[in-house]
């Protein structure tokens, strides 16, 4: 037995031996493995994707901000419960934000082709607002938005664009922005200047050479770029005591802005000037179709921008500035990332009788009356920033805007005749004034310890110049959802200080 068990294990080892060398014999073809490999065509950071001839590169950056003496980011405090200065105002607002970008660029047989993905995952701490008359106590209740629940959060869509043969297609940059917007230095949003919000678009690029180039687009307007057409005779009191000088009357979208730019981009800085036409489409006199309605109007803006880069002072030091006119879009001078488009800012006050002071003020595309055609109004506009590198790792720049809307006689004696009956202007029709100007100016400090990690503190202070006369009061209704009481109030200049401190991580 032990023999015969002997014989069968050799047997099978002898097989087994066989069968791996007649295996190891036999052609393996290897599995093939695709390596990821630096694309240096386009600039530091694009990578082929596997098995193409596309270049992607992925980056971004993560966040963290406070901001003080305002519950809006980026945005003093002049409108609602923040500019109430009382109680129920928030100190503070915090924040957190990652965002993602994806830049894809392909080298064809009719030029490149690039599509562009930008795209933030947001949290903003929650603010407290007022509950209105449930409230006996005048007192606040905790957000409900989900967007500010400890596992909200909101998806912001910032660009998304393809580019091809001088082309774009999607939502990118206004041609009618500077590279800048409306951050000449800064981080805090400023009038007078297009806003950054990109919007949907059909652009064409001309490219002429040495860093010369036009462009020209047709613009959704929908997104950003109508403020409001107010029709006076809807005007309330409720509405009058927040700067809405009437019930805002848009009608559906007709026809897109129209914008152009011609551009000169060189080592020295930049030049940039541009235009845009904007339709402003009301909406009817009254309730329905029978009431009427205006005829359109078309409204537009133009812009001149200037940058100077190498300056003597240091290098990488430099000056942004631009200058912004507009009658009947102005929008393009008001960035509707700045701020709403009415302001009721409150304060304290020396005159007998009133309880506070407060500054109101409202912008709009156009004003009118049921029967009457659309007044346009108009605005303009200056900003500008300088920013000093003291060393690699530190700059500081200071920055300012001044912005003016002005309303035709015509306007004025709409607004006035509705302020004087809803809100019992003192001064009567002839101390009644709805123009106004809004200004800023602050400085930045920058810290970035090592490559692509910063530290930031900000302070801007905004000044709200009224142009009612001196001395005049108004009586407003109360208004629960900022504690305010029916009473007497001063029409005065009012300001708001605003701090930002931030830490951002590039990649």
């Amino acid at each position: 037995m032990k023999v015969a068990k002997r014989l069968l294990l050799g047997s099978v080892a002898g097989l087994i031996t066989l069968g791996g060398a007649q295996a190891a014999d036999l052609p393996v073809k290897a599995k093939a493995i695709e390596y990821v490999k630096v694309c240096s065509l386009y600039g530091a950071g694009f990578y082929y994707i596997p098995g193409t001839d596309t270049c992607i590169k992925l980056g971004g950056y993560l966040r963290a901000e406070t901001v003080l003496g305002s519950d809006g980011h980026l945005t003093p405090a002049d409108t609602g419960l923040t500019a109430a200065h009382n109680r129920l105002s928030d100190w503070y607002s915090t924040r957190s934000r990652q965002e993602l970008t994806v830049d894809t660029r392909t080298a064809t047989e009719y030029g490149l082709v690039r599509t562009f993905f930008e795209a933030t995952f947001t949290w903003t701490t929650g603010t407290y607002s007022g509950v209105g008359t449930t409230a006996v106590n005048g007192g606040t209740a905790y957000t409900t938005s989900t967007s500010a629940q400890a596992g909200g959060g909101f998806l912001g869509v910032y660009h998304a664009f393809i580019q091809f043969a001088g082309f774009t297609f999607g939502k990118a940059q206004s041609q009618f922005t500077t590279p800048w917007a409306e951050y000449p230095a800064n981080i805090i949003e400023l009038p007078g200047s297009s806003s950054w919000d990109p919007v949907n678009q059909v652009a064409y690029t001309f490219d002429f050479g040495q860093g010369i180039t036009a462009s020209f687009s047709a613009e959704d307007q929908v997104i950003r770029s109508t403020s409001n057409i107010w029709n006076v005779s809807g005007a309330t009191a409720a509405g009058l005591a927040t700067g809405a000088w009437g019930a805002n009357d848009i009608g559906g979208s007709r026809a897109p802005d129209l914008v152009a730019q011609l551009r000169v981009d060189q080592a020295w800085g930049l030049f940039q000037a541009s235009f845009a036409g904007h339709d402003n489409h009301a909406a009817y006199y009254g309730a329905t179709e029978l009431t009427g309605h205006p005829d359109d109007k078309w409204g537009w803006a133009g812009q001149l921008a200037l940058s100077i880069k190498n300056l003597p002072t240091g290098p990488g030091d430099t000056i942004n500035m631009d200058v912004v006119y507009t009658n009947g879009a102005s929008r393009y001078s008001f960035p509707d990332y700045m701020n709403g488009t009415t302001f009721a800012m409150y304060g304290s006050t020396g005159l007998a009788g009133a309880y506070q002071s407060v500054g109101l003020a409202g912008l709009s595309d156009s004003v009118f009356v049921a029967g009457s055609g659309q007044q346009l109004t108009t605005t303009y506009g200056i900003q500008g920033g300088y920013t000093h590198n003291w060393d690699p790792r530190w700059n500081t720049s200071i920055y300012g805007a001044w912005a003016a809307v002005r309303y035709n006689d015509t306007a004025k004696g709409y607004i006035c005749g509705a302020v004087v009956a809803n809100l019992a202007l003192s001064t009567g029709v002839a101390g009644c004034n709805p123009d106004f100007n809004y200004a800023v100016i602050g400085t930045k400090t920058a810290w970035t310890p090592v490559k692509n990690l910063t530290f930031s503190g900000e302070l801007a202070y905004m000044m709200l110049d009224q142009k009612y006369a001196s001395g005049s009061t108004v009586t407003l209704p109360q208004q629960s959802n900022i504690a305010k009481p029916g009473t007497v109030y001063e029409l005065k200049d009012q300001n708001s200080l605003v701090m930002l401190l931030r830490a951002q991580r590039n990649f």
